[in-house]
């Protein structure tokens, strides 16, 4: 059983990795990762004394964050466009404007993958450890790093050449 002040140590550790991985599913929008965000601990919270304990407390999180993202997603039909206005940044420094249109980009390229690789990716540019990515989404370690491996190309391909085609 998990308790108050372990939930909010919990919050604490992992709210920031949980946030941005819920902004790579809103491909940017803060506000509804930020909304995601909330949900995943207020299940984490709920469901805080069905944790077995059979993996590590951040692969359990992660799940229940992909999953929430995922759900909405696909219960809202909501699709995340990335309009001009994102794309667009209204400060004059063009290295910081270099920086906005690439993780824009990034952004683009990882919407165009499947629910389980964008998943992958997601978890692995919160440097999470592939063993824990590998727990969380069921796969082989081996298998893992080589799917990650894939992506990363398609990903890379995508972004220089602003291929849409991605699997």
């Amino acid at each position: 059983m998990i308790t108050e002040q372990e939930f909010t140590n919990i919050y604490n550790l992992y709210a920031s990795k949980v946030h941005r991985l819920c902004l790579g599913y809103a491909s940017g929008n803060n506000d509804l990762s930020n909304e995601w965000l909330q949900e995943t601990f207020i299940k984490v919270w709920k469901h805080r004394n069905s944790f077995k304990g059979k993996s590590s407390i951040d692969t359990w999180i992660y799940r229940i964050a992909v999953n929430v993202c995922l759900g909405d997603l696909r219960k809202s039909s909501k699709s995340i466009a990335i309009t001009e206005d994102l794309l667009s940044n209204s400060s004059n420094d063009d290295k910081k404007d270099d920086d906005e249109k690439n993780i824009q980009k990034m952004y683009h390229c990882i919407d165009q993958l499947n629910e389980q690789n964008r998943a992958l990716i997601l978890l692995e540019l919160e440097n999470i450890p592939q063993a824990t990515i590998a727990d969380t989404v069921g796969l082989a370690h081996g298998t893992l790093r080589t799917r990650l491996s894939r992506i990363r190309k398609s990903l890379l391909k995508c972004i220089k050449n602003g291929k849409r085609q991605l699997k």
